[in-house]
């Protein structure tokens, strides 16, 4: 019985929203620096977690994604002003934070990632107690305006932080010894470190969960779509396999 529920609601919110966007465009902004979220190609084009999942929710409820790039602060300040003035939405491993949700909408969660710390191979035997030590000299660098940067802050305090306009930015002064580590997503701290390979090693995982959802300006039409497409790729097995494509997981 509980498995017929499932499906006759699945096939409700199917039929509901098959036809729900008349395939209209949806303008997604996205700081595409931030693998295995979303990055730009060696053709110019994004691809990415985030890409693949906002793609296939509209094949399911009938819209087009196109995917613009944006500096994460010009997006997360559009955000905090509840206006988003060149893009419908943001997909772009956005944590889902009371003080965001003041302002803008967000859709169901679709994914939890870990808070890590990666460090030259070097320094691999550092931990957290390491960095958060008052008599500590060791710096912390994140992108601005993140829950990484947050956290960042709460361990080693203003002086002991760096903040870059990007990760990309971030990993390169760990690799040139300006910082001694990088705070960042789990996930993304891994393909770092696949890149950047025998250079770096995420040490310390776990530090905290974070919920990620889609991003809509207050009371957006698309939400309940969204979240309708978001159910029914959880439902027939696609967000499973775009995690495992994406991460190995």
């Amino acid at each position: 019985m509980k498995k017929l529920v499932i499906l006759l609601a699945f096939l409700l919110l199917a039929t509901t929203f098959a036809q729900g966007l008349g395939g209209r465009e949806v303008v997604v902004g996205s700081d595409t620096t931030y693998p295995p979220f979303e990055t730009i190609n060696a053709n110019g084009e994004a691809e990415g977690f985030d890409v693949d999942l906002v793609n296939a929710i509209c094949a399911k409820i009938d819209c087009v994604v196109t995917i613009k790039t944006y500096a994460w602060d010009g997006m997360m300040a559009a955000v905090g002003a509840g206006e988003f003035v060149d893009f419908d939405m943001i997909a772009s491993g956005v944590s889902i934070t009371a003080e965001r949700d003041e302002t803008a909408d967000f859709s169901n969660p679709y994914l939890v990632v870990n808070q890590a710390i990666t460090v030259s191979v070097d320094n691999e035997a550092l931990t957290v107690d390491d960095f958060s030590a008052e008599a500590s000299t060791l710096t912390l660098a994140a992108q601005l305006g993140t829950t990484n940067a947050e956290l960042a802050l709460d361990l080693v305090g203003q002086d002991r932080l760096r903040t870059y306009d990007d990760f990309n930015s971030a990993i390169l002064a760990l690799l040139q010894g300006d910082v001694d580590g990088v705070i960042i997503d789990g996930v993304t701290a891994d393909a770092f470190v696949d890149q950047y390979a025998g250079e770096l090693v995420v040490n310390i995982r776990g530090l905290s969960n974070d919920p990620l959802g889609l991003v809509f300006p207050p009371d957006s039409e698309l939400l309940d779509a969204f979240n309708a497409g978001l159910a029914m790729i959880k439902a027939d097995g696609t967000l499973d396999a775009l995690i495992i494509k994406w991460f190995g997981e």
